[in-house]
């Protein structure tokens, strides 16, 4: 009678019955974990905020002439004022070397290692939680609040700039005047590739994340890898070698804005992108599979 019992309740591999391993730890849970934590509302709190500091700031300045003129993309801070999309794309322009690099590793960084500094990653795998659902769950989430937090920073600086300077052709140094309509297309052609881009630093930060315990140590040296391969790429004794480095086109994005659109390294920076993101979450997967969780 025993015996029976025990064949009833169990499903097939000695699992429970009724147990389903896709069931357990929902994308919609752990958004919503994800939401509810002070890091994430003050990441997303301040991709809304850097616009309007950045609106007051040239209320202050309106009058200094000297605007980094010096710069080979100056004019995109001399237009930033001339309407909403030149708002838009000079806010783009001067977060995306660090700024979105920070918050997209501290996304796809802090998800796994802070859980395991906390105790209670070996009590999710508990439940059970399959630790490739786990980690497939937990990288959707960060992606999403990644590209959420662009999204954020490029519809604020939108809102704002159109608000205040009116809805105006797109003007950059390297292409004619673009019609509104077309620079809105432009520059949503501009989100996709840098988030594309940013892959990059999602795979690092996720791969340390699941090596480490420490969040801080996962996120920062995420950081700081992006930044040691940005200098590399500046030393133009690597010839060739610069072409390998997951920054070289980082700023391939410029190209959407000439006229006609150069596209050549926005497909090799894609490529490179993708390919570099994938070994990282492949590793990610590899290694945290075979991890043994104590924490």
């Amino acid at each position: 009678m025993e015996q029976s019992t025990s064949v009833r309740t169990a499903g097939r591999g000695g699992a429970a019955s009724g147990y389903r391993p896709s069931a357990t730890l929902p994308f919609r849970a752990e958004f919503r974990r994800q939401a509810a934590r002070r890091r994430t509302q003050l990441a997303l709190g301040f991709m809304v905020l850097l616009p309007l500091i950045i609106l007051v700031a040239f209320q202050f300045n309106s009058g200094n002439a000297d605007r980094n003129r010096n710069n080979e993309f100056g004019s995109l801070v001399d237009l930033a004022v001339s309407g909403g999309l030149n708002f838009t794309l000079f806010s783009i322009f001067v977060s995306s070397s660090f700024l979105l690099v920070v918050v997209v590793a501290l996304f796809c960084g802090d998800t796994v290692a802070s859980e395991a500094s906390w105790g209670s990653l070996r009590y999710l795998l508990a439940i059970p939680v399959p630790r490739a659902r786990l980690l497939t769950v937990k990288l959707l989430v960060a992606l999403a609040y990644s590209g959420l937090a662009l999204l954020l920073l490029a519809g604020t600086a939108l809102l704002a700039g159109t608000l205040r300077y009116g809805w105006s052709p797109l003007r950059s140094q390297v292409s004619a005047e673009l019609p509104p309509a077309e620079g809105l297309l432009r520059l949503l052609a501009v989100l996709g590739y840098l988030a594309v881009v940013l892959l990059v630093v999602a795979g690092l930060a996720f791969l340390l994340s699941v090596t480490t315990d420490a969040a801080l140590g996962a996120v920062g040296g995420a950081v700081l890898l992006w930044i040691l391969s940005s200098i590399l790429d500046q030393i133009t004794a690597l010839g060739g070698l610069r072409a390998l480095l997951p920054t070289h086109y980082s700023s391939a994005w410029l190209g959407l804005l000439s006229t006609p659109v150069q596209t050549d390294d926005l497909v090799r920076g894609a490529i490179s992108a993708i390919v570099y993101a994938t070994g990282f979450w492949t590793l990610a997967f590899w290694r945290f599979t075979r991890k043994d969780v104590t924490s």
